[in-house]
């Protein structure tokens, strides 16, 4: 194959505000951090154990403006992009990399609010049907919780 590919797909929850930064052209980015975890039984101590790892987002214009409106901190969204790294110069002058998704695509899946109350009313939402009424009712899927799955 002779083609290149740089495509991040993630699936997490925001570690803090959108921040907005405008241009004179009427430009914006927005930055926000996305953190993804990832859990799994130590097979030694047979204890639960979660990694997590942190992205910095970068959207931008009407894009940005969108996740601003609507995003907050814990809300729960797919992002799709491509890795870019940027080189700059710290406040000595040395070399520093930062590297960050461009995000072109995303999907908010969840509010905190509703993770929170969906959290709290698990036990009671167990049965099929309940299940399938949630899905009806929202246009996101509901994902099992205690799947080992990596994403």
């Amino acid at each position: 194959m002779s083609g290149t590919l740089n495509k991040v797909m993630l699936i997490g929850h925001l570690g803090d505000e959108v921040k907005m930064h405008y241009f004179e052209g009427g430009g914006c980015i927005g930055r926000f951090p996305l953190a993804t975890n990832e859990t799994y039984t130590n097979k030694q101590t047979n204890e639960r154990v979660t990694n997590t790892e942190w992205h910095n987002v970068v959207v931008r214009n009407k894009g940005a403006e969108i996740c601003e409106k609507y995003l907050s901190k814990g809300d729960k969204v797919y992002i799709e992009g491509r890795l870019k790294t940027r080189k700059w110069q710290d406040d000595k002058g040395n070399d520093r990399y930062s590297t960050e998704i461009n995000c072109n695509d995303f999907t908010f899946l969840s509010t905190k609010k509703e993770s929170e109350s969906n959290a709290a009313n698990k036990p009671a939402t167990n049965s099929p049907i309940a299940n399938s009424n949630q899905q009806a009712s929202s246009e996101t899927p509901v994902a099992e919780e205690n799947d080992d799955l990596p994403f």
